[in-house]
């Protein structure tokens, strides 16, 4: 009870330093003006302590699972060429193989309706600011969470002496920069738009409209660029949300997606 306690204070002081920046930076410089306290910002409040609080222990077992696996299949040839990688290369290496895994794993998600149901619930805002980053149904974020790390166990960096902290940091650099994507800011950066994820690139991932299926990594827009999926014009997205949203409860969405199909939710459609 001390121990989750302490996880608790522990996020609402996250969340305090996150509101510090970013509730400044949309006020001032944001791409369309919103409330804070907005349409279903409780819901979002929600999400950002159940994943919070909840994630880690979710994905202890499966993870667990992944390392146990790994080390029955992996060669140990492999595991041995990643040991004699220094620290400063497999740091950069995993983050990049990582995004490559989490690339697939949100692709996924946009195609396969039984994991479209879960991933809808992120995609349901028809506005976009740093605290919808947190809107995700547990089990969508443990999919994706899964699909980043299995590469890096499948090729030994996990294992890797000095590596086995490579899961964790890449789980912590990606859950931080989701919140700079997703901020609610008018900000362009020109050509460093090629070379790393920002609002604009990611806002487009979110649009409800013809170009909708782009931009699916979270860190890096080559992954995207080479499978296809990028997509970057000079405005923001004109609209976002999805065509058929779930429904507006915070229990009934995350209920909704474990119970048979009562209505449709066709996944996103790619162009």
């Amino acid at each position: 009870m001390n121990d989750l306690l302490r996880q608790f204070l522990q996020a609402a002081v996250q969340l305090a330093v996150y509101a510090a920046v970013f509730v400044p930076l949309e006020r001032f410089f944001a791409l369309r003006q919103e409330r804070v306290l907005r349409k279903e910002f409780w819901n979002d409040l929600g999400y950002y302590f159940l994943n919070g609080l909840g994630l880690s222990a979710l994905l202890t077992i499966p993870v667990t699972g992944l390392a146990l696996l790994a080390n029955r299949l992996v060669p140990q040839a492999v595991v041995q060429a990643a040991v004699s990688l220094p620290f400063w290369l497999s740091l950069p290496l995993a983050i990049v193989i990582g995004d490559i895994g989490a690339y697939w794993g949100h692709r996924l998600s946009h195609k396969l309706l039984w994991l479209w149901r879960f991933h809808v619930v992120h995609h349901s805002p028809t506005h976009v600011d740093w605290l919808v980053n947190t809107r995700a149904h547990p089990i969508d974020l443990v999919f994706t969470r899964l699909m980043g790390l299995a590469p890096l166990f499948a090729l030994g960096l996990a294992q890797a002496r000095g590596g086995q902290g490579l899961p964790a940091l890449l789980s912590l650099f990606m859950g931080l920069w989701s919140f700079v994507i997703h901020a609610n800011v008018r900000w362009r950066f020109g050509w460093l738009e090629y070379l790393i994820a920002t609002p604009a690139f990611h806002h487009w991932h979110h649009t409800n409209d013809e170009h909708r299926d782009r931009n699916f990594a979270a860190i890096f827009p080559f992954i995207d660029m080479m499978f296809g999926t990028f997509w970057l014009p000079k405005h923001f997205p004109p609209v976002y949300g999805v065509d058929k949203p779930p429904v507006d409860s915070f229990v009934g969405q995350l209920v909704d997606p474990l119970l048979p199909m009562r209505r449709p939710a066709a996944p996103i459609k790619e162009t």
